[in-house]
């Protein structure tokens, strides 16, 4: 059953996002979103919410659609209201009375304290104020989900936990996901979506398997560029040679000749399209590049805080090297900034550590508050 049908969709701002995007979205459909930050994710979640127009192209939606949509960020609006009011406003006034246990359901499932529940938001870490944002589609009771980045300030124990959500959901419930996080989108995906400037790209694959497919499509469409090249070239030292025998032998026949093969190889140059080049919309560059970098990161005393300024920790003197295999961990409630904005670049879905130039930046000691302890090289 056909629920959403996006056609030949694109977007461009100052510069194009993507476009030619053709996707039908069907009960049971688990898509998973991937491009470069800055290249339209959010955007399309958007524009398949009905809060933003595209540019180009359209999206049907099946007549008395309600879509779930959980935005990367708290909306102002809700950061002075706690948790449990946050969540309860998303049922309409007439049955907040009747149906409050839906929320007490949702708030029980994401096991949430009962000492958060009436905490205004903005005085909450950024994972709880993600699951406070799931809480809230869970009780509207949509019929597609949009999450944008879900897994953004959750530790690993609660990503695990939100995988498993996700996956106990019914199997009819459509469900489009932005996400970086690769493992994450291997569970929880069945089709993958590759936003383009040029071409929008469409696997009914989980993200691994559609990447490799998408490697291969690349590589093909290369060896096709590099083709067509060779032969544009090939006709244009053909042309040239019979210019020269044209010329000296004054043949008029030979220079229309020339003419043909060089329009032909124009033709073949303005039709060969390169292949696909991942660009970020911004990406962190190290003053020391490749692996002769020993030290990626320095953080000097850095402060993390909640978006209400109450202090989390400050890292001390800390030194992030090029070694593999480093984790930052946290206490639950502390931000970890592994998986926070903290130390956090431009990426490619990737491994549940942020990664530089190829190299883990992490660190191997649990964070704790107020602590100025070094780490231990």
């Amino acid at each position: 059953m056909t629920l959403i049908n996006i056609r030949n969709l694109g977007v461009t701002l100052n510069a194009p996002l993507f476009s030619q995007l053709n996707l039908i979205v069907n009960a049971g459909d688990r898509i998973g979103l991937v491009a470069a930050n800055g290249r339209g994710k959010s955007t399309l979640l958007r524009c398949i919410a009905g809060t933003m127009e595209a540019s180009d192209g359209e999206i049907t939606r099946s007549r008395g659609l309600t879509v779930g949509y959980v935005e990367q960020d708290v909306p102002p609006a809700l950061l002075n209201t706690p948790f449990y009011a946050a969540v309860l406003e998303t049922l309409s006034i007439e049955r907040r009375a009747s149906e409050s246990w839906r929320v007490d359901v949702a708030l029980e499932s994401l096991d949430v304290p009962e000492a958060l529940r009436e905490r205004p938001l903005k005085q909450l870490s950024g994972g709880w104020q993600r699951l406070a944002m799931l809480a809230r589609v869970l009780v509207m009771e949509a019929d597609v989900l949009l999450l944008d980045e879900p897994t953004n300030h959750l530790d690993l124990a609660r990503i695990g936990r939100l995988e498993e959500w996700l996956n106990s959901l019914p199997r009819d419930m459509p469900i489009v996901i932005s996400s970086h996080d690769r493992a994450f989108l291997d569970v929880t995906t069945n089709r993958t979506v590759f936003l383009r400037p040029e071409k929008s790209q469409v696997f009914s694959l989980p993200y691994t398997r559609a990447r490799a497919a998408l490697s291969e499509a690349d590589a093909s469409d290369d060896r096709s560029y590099q083709r067509d090249l060779k032969a544009a070239q090939q006709l244009r030292q053909h042309a040239a040679r019979l210019s020269n025998i044209g010329i000296n032998s004054g043949s008029d026949l030979l220079l229309v000749k020339t003419k043909q093969l060089r329009q032909r190889a124009e033709k073949l140059e303005d039709a060969a399209r390169p292949a696909h080049l991942e660009r970020s919309a911004g990406t962190i560059k190290l003053a020391n590049r490749g692996t002769h970098a020993k030290v990626l990161i320095t953080l000097d005393d850095a402060t993390v805080a909640t978006p209400d300024g109450r202090l989390l920790f400050k890292t001390g003197k800390l030194h992030l090297q090029g070694r593999p295999d480093r984790t930052v961990g946290a206490e639950r409630g502390r931000q970890n900034p592994a998986r926070g904005d903290a130390a956090q670049g431009d990426r490619e879905p990737g491994s549940r550590a942020s990664r530089h130039q190829g190299h883990t930046v992490a660190c191997s000691r649990l964070l704790r508050p107020v602590s100025r302890r070094s780490c231990r090289r």
